[in-house]
C-alpha cells in the first residue's frame, strides 16, 4: 500500500486516520486533516492476464514484444501477437502495423477516426451572419442551409464522444427566427 502523506509536513499518516467523519490532527505537525481514501488503495493490483511472459524456450513470442508469449497470429500478415498487441476489429485479429496500414490506405471501411460534426456546422451557419454584422444579408442563404443541415443530419452519427442534440435544436430555432424575420421584412417591403 502507498503511504498517504500529511499535506502540511509530508509525514506518512496512519491508516486509523482514513475515512473518519471528523477532522483529526496530524500526529507530527498537528495540522487539522480529514483524509478520504478510496478502498482500492488497500487492494493489491491483480496481474493482467494479457502479455504473459515466455514460459519455455519452444513457445512462440510476440513480434512486437519478444519477451511476451504469443496468443494468436495476425489475420492479415501472420505475425504472432501477445494479448497486448491483439486488436479485435470486426471479428478479425490485427496487429498494430496492419491496423495502421489499413487506416492509411482506406482498407478498413468501418474504422472511424473522425466524423463531421453536423450539429456544429448547422450552428455555425446560422451564427455566422449574426456575429459578423457586415455579412448579415448572408442569413438569407445560411438560415435555410442551417435548417437543411440540422434536419437532414439529425440522426447522423455525431462526435466520437457522446453529445446532446442541443446544437441542432439551437440551429433550428435560430434559423427559423431568421427565416421568419426575412419573411416579415419582405412582406413590409412589398406592401409598403
Amino acid at each position: 500500500m502507498s503511504a498517504v502523506p500529511c499535506t502540511k509536513c509530508g509525514r506518512a499518516l496512519d491508516e486509523t486516520m482514513f475515512n473518519q467523519p471528523d477532522w483529526l490532527d496530524c500526529p507530527n505537525c498537528e495540522a487539522p486533516l480529514r483524509v478520504e481514501v478510496f478502498p482500492a488503495l488497500f487492494q493489491r493490483a491483480a496481474p493482467a492476464p494479457s502479455g504473459q511472459a515466455l514460459v519455455t524456450e519452444g513457445e512462440a513470442s510476440c513480434f512486437y514484444h519478444p519477451h511476451k508469449k504469443a496468443v494468436l497470429p495476425c489475420d492479415a500478415c501472420g505475425r504472432f501477437l501477445c494479448g497486448l498487441c491483439d486488436v479485435d476489429f470486426n471479428g478479425e485479429h490485427l496487429c498494430p502495423g496492419c491496423l495502421e496500414t489499413g487506416r492509411k490506405k482506406g482498407r478498413l471501411s468501418n474504422l472511424d477516426n473522425r466524423r463531421t460534426l453536423y450539429d456544429s456546422l448547422a450552428l455555425s451557419l446560422v451564427l455566422l451572419p449574426m456575429v459578423l454584422l457586415f455579412v448579415w444579408p448572408l442569413s438569407l442563404v445560411t438560415a435555410p442551409a442551417a435548417l437543411f443541415v440540422a434536419v437532414r443530419y439529425w440522426k447522423a452519427p455525431g462526435s466520437l464522444m457522446r453529445r446532446s442534440k442541443i446544437r441542432f435544436v439551437l440551429a433550428i430555432l435560430l434559423a427559423l427566427i431568421q427565416i421568419v424575420a426575412w419573411g416579415i421584412l419582405f412582406w413590409f417591403w412589398f406592401n409598403h
